[in-house]
């Protein structure tokens, strides 16, 4: 089992920048693949970003590529997202996801294991 308790969101206005954080226990948290997912209400559940159990391979949304920057610390057991230029289709309830076979993927149906969500909200 992996509990993730993910954090640092809020109410912010667009152009804003926020980090949100995401905590891991209850598996050494070097072998995981995370990833950041996203909801906006009446949609579903979309992929933001990924990183590998190494930090060697990062994957992000066309929407957030160039504005949001994925890292980890391993010896933190956390996990980053920085969010920077916030714009208000960013508004959504943000999950971290862990991937137990490492590799940080783009498919929510790949990630075993879900934080409690946070929210983001971006005013115009």
């Amino acid at each position: 089992q992996v509990q993730l308790v993910a954090s640092g969101g809020g109410l912010v206005q667009a152009g804003d920048s926020l980090r949100l954080s995401c905590v891991a226990s209850g598996r050494p948290f070097y072998v995981l693949g995370l990833g950041w997912f996203r909801q906006a209400p009446g949609k579903e559940r979309e992929f933001v970003s990924s990183i590998s159990w190494n930090g060697g391979s990062t994957v992000y949304a066309d929407s957030v590529k160039g504005r949001f920057t994925i890292s980890r610390d391993n010896a933190k057991n956390t996990l980053y997202l920085q969010m920077n230029s916030l714009k208000p289709e960013d508004t959504a309830v943000y999950y971290c996801a862990a991937d137990p076979w490492g590799l940080g993927k783009t498919d929510p149906v790949e990630y075993d294991y879900w934080g409690q969500g946070i929210q983001v909200t971006v005013s115009s």
